[in-house]
């Protein structure tokens, strides 16, 4: 996407997961359900700091983590080095491009993105991309903002200051109005994938859309957070989860290298 001049790392890039805490566990759960992490070749496109990274790492996944950050990727290392992962195996980390991979064709069982096509200058090549370093048969499980849930997780620009937070019903306005304030992230319909995803190169085996861990609300009121989760959850089993923060989707890569 294009930067804008002098913004912060949270507008241009986004917040990555720095602590493990309940919500990326259940994400994690989710993305077991398609793909068994044991042994896998698995590559978390845009990693952050590294936490899916050594979370797959501890569960026996042969984990290499790519983003486009040095700062992040510094601070993964150095997590990764202080970590004490009693299976021997240890998780790399490269600074590279999402539309620039420099990976072999035709190797991974998994590529992970989560948060993260939404910061991507090009989000089809991209996806062009996961495709060419995916076995045929490996899955892509990428979480991506939705534009039905009532916040903008991103924050917005006003008068030219960049207000972070999760700011209401932004993702509600018309779109022209919506990318003038959030110039700096997409956000994706209910529809917006049928077009996106080449289905040359992908199946989808599932979309679906996941609700927030609540974990900050959660800290301040077991209560409170538990019961946010209880219902939005269930919500996940009907219509209404298309008010979820974000989409889930699933998709399998099929046998078409003619496409490539």
């Amino acid at each position: 996407m294009n930067k804008l001049s002098g913004e912060p790392d949270a507008s241009r890039l986004g917040n990555p997961s720095f602590v493990w805490r309940f919500g990326q566990s259940r994400r994690l759960q989710k993305v077991q359900s398609y793909v068994d992490i044991p042994g896998a070749q698995i590559l978390d496109l845009g990693c952050g700091v590294g936490e899916y990274v050594r979370a797959m790492s501890d569960l026996n996944g042969n984990c290499i983590g790519i983003d486009l950050e040095i700062k992040r990727l510094s601070e993964a290392q150095n997590r990764e080095e202080g970590s004490d992962r009693g299976n021997g195996r240890s998780a790399h980390f490269v600074a590279a491009a999402s539309e620039r991979l420099p990976l072999k064709a035709d190797h991974f069982d998994l590529v992970l993105l989560n948060e993260v096509i939404e910061h991507v200058d090009d989000d089809f090549l991209t996806l062009k991309e996961v495709a060419r370093v995916l076995r045929l048969g490996g899955h892509c499980v990428l979480f991506a903002p939705n534009r039905g849930y009532p916040f903008e997780t991103h924050g917005i620009w006003w008068r030219g200051k960049y207000i972070f937070g999760n700011i209401p019903f932004v993702n509600w306005l018309p779109a022209w109005l919506r990318n003038r304030l959030v110039p700096h992230a997409r956000v994706y319909g209910h529809h917006s994938f049928e077009n996106l995803v080449d289905k040359r190169l992908f199946e989808i085996v599932e979309h679906t859309y996941v609700f927030p861990g609540f974990d900050n609300i959660f800290a301040r009121s077991k209560l409170i957070g538990g019961l946010l989760r209880k219902i939005c959850y269930s919500l996940e089993a009907t219509y209404f989860k298309r008010l979820g923060i974000s989409h889930l989707l699933v998709l399998r890569r099929i046998d078409r290298q003619d496409a490539l």
